[in-house]
């Protein structure tokens, strides 16, 4: 395999500034995985926290490579981002009722392969972009490609660690998280081909459902809270 396919090094403006581009995109978009991994391992014992949180931010970056060769393609077909931000939606939701604190709802432990599952089943579904923005800055140097999929491994997994800490130490993280990948699950459903398509809408319109369903999944998730309890009294 010639070094040309592999990619190069050079000490050009333009290698540099595809580098600190991919940087800084990492450093953004590690922000959802994080509060999906954080929200997922704060269930679990917290001996185990470290390790799902490995093992969680492995599977993104492994998810990531292989999307990468299907990212454009997935980005237009037909409801795949629309499902995608449904399952998103019902994950914020259901991390939620799991996380909050002050209720008195029995919580199962849960096992590190069901935290993993997840995270997985998250990030399947919200990588697409991460991939498509890391490929676009990359300008077809494989180098650059695959440093940026490598470093925001170390992103996610100090990001997470970091935001189930203070998750125990500051309980509104918690609801903030949740009100994030509301406003995740919205973008996806929005700018979704078939939606697009069919309702051409003003931006405001996006910003609008963003803050909707971010406010929503709190809503809903406070109402499951409270139906959980009552169904026990």
């Amino acid at each position: 395999m010639s070094p040309d396919l592999l990619g190069h090094i050079s000490f050009s403006w333009e290698f540099f500034a595809s580098l600190l581009s991919i940087i800084l995109i990492d450093l953004i978009l590690a922000g959802d995985n994080a509060v999906v991994i954080a929200m997922a391992v704060r269930s679990l014992p917290r001996r185990q926290r470290q390790k799902g949180i490995l093992l969680g931010s492995g599977a993104a970056v492994l998810l990531r490579v292989v999307l990468t060769f299907f990212a454009a393609q997935l980005l237009q077909t037909p409801y795949v981002k629309f499902v995608g931000g449904l399952f998103i939606l019902w994950i914020a939701v259901k991390l939620f009722v799991e996380g909050t604190p002050g209720e008195e709802v029995h919580r199962e432990a849960h096992s590190i392969w069901q935290a993993l599952w997840v995270i997985v089943v998250a990030d399947i579904t919200m990588s697409v972009d991460n991939v498509l923005a890391v490929a676009g800055a990359s300008k077809g140097n494989l180098f650059l490609l695959i440093f940026g999929l490598g470093l925001s491994i170390p992103f996610v997994v100090f990001t997470s660690s970091l935001l189930s800490i203070l998750m125990d130490k500051y309980p509104i993280i918690i609801y903030i998280g949740a009100a994030v990948l509301g406003k995740v699950g919205a973008e996806m459903i929005v700018t979704d081909p078939v939606v697009v398509a069919h309702f051409a809408s003003p931006p405001w319109f996006q910003y609008t459902m963003e803050a909707l369903f971010a406010v929503g999944v709190i809503a809903v998730g406070k109402l499951w809270v409270r139906h959980k309890v009552s169904s026990r009294k």
